[in-house]
């Protein structure tokens, strides 16, 4: 594939950023930035009307990327990278794996219902490759991966302040949430506060609690990230901190094992970094934390020692392993290519509150290799492109995304994730981050060096620049 010659040219380089006060052209990071606003801010419930099938506007977006990324990749003059990558590879080869998933599904017979819904999974997933493949070659730059990383996180601290008045007032926002040109699902089961030990859960815009607390597990570390970035470079900080204080506050509420799990790995990861200093002061703010949201939330802390002291007994737990020996059974009728993606749904099928199960059962052993393959690349690129800088912060970034993306490999196993946009379109939007970080990366490091400046020469030399001066031109 032909490179972008622009990219060899300074004034078009994404390592340049554009002058102060000039207005800066929308570009991969915009579109992947409404995508993240549309996704988090509109609730999971609304989608659009006059669609022959139910995609919420964020859906339409990621295929709108998907188009723009096929559309920039016949053209040299849109700034898109060029070549392949390790992310784009993986997400190529999950791709396939998916289409021959669905494929060998579709030659066989299946219900109209679910052969719709295999459908619908595949618009779904088709655009959850595009948000893979504009992330790793429509975000051009660090800059630019900050500022899709930022909309992240601030769309996360205000989806959790929707937690906090569903939770803490009673008052749920969402229910006046009704734009023009949407409509309700038709899927039941779709509250968004719940119950749990005489307690509300709520999933503030998103689908469910579950969701909605592994979700700020993952956006939780961003803010942190952001906020020691701010404070070392002079930058104004506290308002990072407020986010992650209302991200952990909303993760709180969700009332979620799957969540806390979550955090105990990324914590895990993240502590094996960071420094000593960090790690202890980082406690210390959980600590502070924790009395907070005693005094806030009474019975909160309580609730959530009890769902892990008695998880031995505990009926969700046991409803997650009851239904293993059901599982293999179905798994053994389709063990390599599975019965089709989306076609073993709730109220026709046994629910399997394990997504590794459930892709065994849709996808067999194609889809579940596929599933983690994608999600371990991303892993190994973001700790690659921790190796490949010096600088600690972008160390940081790096370790902070490959310490987010293990969240989906522990999650899948408490609960179906695949089944859930907001925390899936996080997971690829990661894996994508991870490519355009490493992208970015190389880019710098293999563009040239500034030529020497004469007083830099001068001191390599072991002369005073005021001898250089004295010296004056050389011959020629």
């Amino acid at each position: 594939m032909r490179i972008d010659s622009s990219l060899h040219s300074p004034l078009h380089s994404p390592l340049h950023s554009p002058l102060r006060g000039s207005r800066r052209r929308a570009d991969g990071a915009t579109l992947v930035c409404l995508f993240v606003l549309s996704l988090l801010l509109i609730p999971a419930r609304l989608v659009l009307r006059g669609l022959p099938m139910s995609l919420t506007l964020a859906d339409v977006i990621a295929l709108l990327l998907l188009l723009v990324w096929l559309l920039a990749q016949f053209t040299t003059t849109l700034g898109a990278a060029k070549g392949a990558t390790p992310a784009r590879t993986a997400i190529f080869a999950y791709g396939m794996a998916f289409l021959t998933c669905y494929g060998f599904a579709s030659l066989g017979y299946l219900p109209s219902d679910e052969l719709n819904l295999a459908d619908h999974s595949l618009v779904l997933f088709a655009g959850y490759v595009g948000l893979v493949l504009m992330m790793c070659d429509g975000v051009r730059g660090r800059d630019r991966l900050d500022f899709v990383l930022k909309t992240v996180v601030v769309a996360g601290a205000i989806v959790s302040v929707v937690a906090t008045c569903q939770y803490l007032l009673e008052f749920d926002p969402t229910t006046y949430m009704s734009l023009p040109g949407f409509r309700h699902t038709s899927v039941e089961g779709t509250e968004t506060v719940m119950s749990r030990a005489d307690l509300r859960r709520v999933a503030a815009t998103l689908g469910h609690p579950i969701e909605f607390g592994v979700f700020c597990s993952m956006v939780l570390p961003f803010a942190a990230h952001f906020a020691l970035q701010a404070r070392d470079r002079g930058e104004p900080w506290r308002r990072w901190w407020l986010c992650a204080a209302l991200i952990a506050a909303g993760l709180m509420f969700s009332v979620s094992r799957s969540a806390v799990l979550g955090m105990v790995v990324v914590g895990a990861v993240l502590f094996t970094g960071w420094p000593l200093k960090r790690c202890l002061v980082s406690l210390g703010a959980l600590a502070v934390f924790l009395g907070v949201m005693k005094v806030a939330a009474p019975g909160l802390l309580g609730t959530f020692y009890n769902l892990f002291a008695n998880a031995g007994s505990d009926d969700s737990i046991l409803y997650r392993t009851h239904d293993y020996p059901f599982a293999l059974t179905e798994v053994s009728k389709h063990p390599v290519f599975g019965r089709g993606i989306g076609t073993w749904y709730p109220y026709k099928h046994q629910v399997f509150d394990n997504q590794y199960l459930l892709s065994l059962v849709e996808t067999g052993v194609v889809g579940v290799v596929a599933f983690v393959g994608v999600i371990v690349c991303g892993v190994v690129v973001a700790l690659r492109a921790r190796r490949l800088s010096g600088d600690p912060h972008v160390r940081n970034l790096a370790l902070t995304i490959a310490a987010c993306l293990l969240v989906p490999l522990v999650g899948a196993a408490t609960f179906d994730l695949l089944s859930y946009p907001g925390v899936t379109s996080l997971m690829f939007l990661l894996i994508g981050a991870a490519g355009a970080l490493l992208r970015a990366l190389k880019a710098e490091n293999a563009a040239p060096a500034p030529a020497p400046t004469p007083a830099a020469e001068a001191a390599r030399a072991g002369l005073r620049p005021e001898a250089v001066a004295q010296l004056g031109p050389g011959p020629g």
